[in-house]
């Protein structure tokens, strides 16, 4: 091999072990590696935040924010004080998340017939509700039912039992599912009172499981049509001008 060919060769190998160690040692692809390890979620994005040092992380549990080393985990909501208190985390998973979950969202076409809805007289929008029967602010939600009606908002309700199978709140919600009247039996449940305990095929297991997989940990866990999951319990008026975007 002359001498010309030699260090053409030599070139080509160490251009391609320079871009091989360069992808390898990306640090936003490293820090995304360590984030979906140490949450056990698969990431969908990592860049950096608009504050300090610190990184973005979307998973399809929510947006996280990080140190470049993911040492240190920050969960909640960034808010731009400039711009009239924007909420910096609902735009990042509207951008980011909606898109997979609106693909999600269409499977609750499969559960329509066994939610528990209650239907604005003039409906503008529609939210769907994983919802538990002993949850206060399920039940402040529930309250105020007839304010999301007259905005215009019907509410369609999911089961979503918190403590899991073995939990009372699940042998209710089964047995408000196998009422004869079942948005009597969830007013009466909302309010406080007790349910005569009945068993028969329903989907809650079925409604508890999806909630799992759209990323639910908690109630009231709002659903939009287009995917949105606003986590927690939300104003009538509050809500409204969210669907209103």
């Amino acid at each position: 091999m002359n001498v010309f060919k030699f260090f053409l060769v030599s070139g080509l190998v160490a251009s391609i072990s320079f871009s091989t160690l360069a992808d390898t040692e990306n640090p936003l692809e490293q820090l995304k590696a360590t984030m979906s390890s140490k949450l056990g979620l698969e990431v969908s994005t990592v860049k950096k935040a608009p504050i300090g040092d610190l990184y973005e992380v979307a998973t399809i549990r929510g947006i996280f924010y990080t140190s470049l080393d993911g040492r240190y985990i920050i969960r909640g909501n960034l808010y731009d004080a400039d711009q009239d208190f924007k909420d910096l985390t609902q735009v990042a998973m509207r951008e980011v998340m909606a898109p997979e979950r609106k693909k999600r969202v269409a499977k609750l076409v499969d559960f329509e017939n066994s939610m528990i809805t209650y239907p604005a007289k003039d409906e503008k929008y529609s939210i769907t509700v994983f919802t538990d029967v002993d949850c206060g602010y399920c039940r402040k939600l529930h309250a105020k039912m007839p304010q999301y009606n007259a905005l215009g908002i019907t509410v369609r309700y999911l089961a979503f039992p918190r403590g899991g199978e073995r939990s009372q709140a699940w042998r209710d919600m089964q047995s408000l599912w196998c009422s004869a009247d079942q948005r009597k039996a969830m007013d009466e449940l909302k309010a406080g009172s007790d349910i005569a305990q009945a068993n028969c095929p329903n989907r809650v297991p079925e409604h508890y499981n999806l909630g799992i997989e759209f990323g639910v940990t908690g109630t009231p866990a709002i659903i939009l049509d287009d995917g949105t999951m606003i986590p927690g319990y939300q104003e009538p008026r509050q809500l409204l001008n969210v669907l209103k975007g």
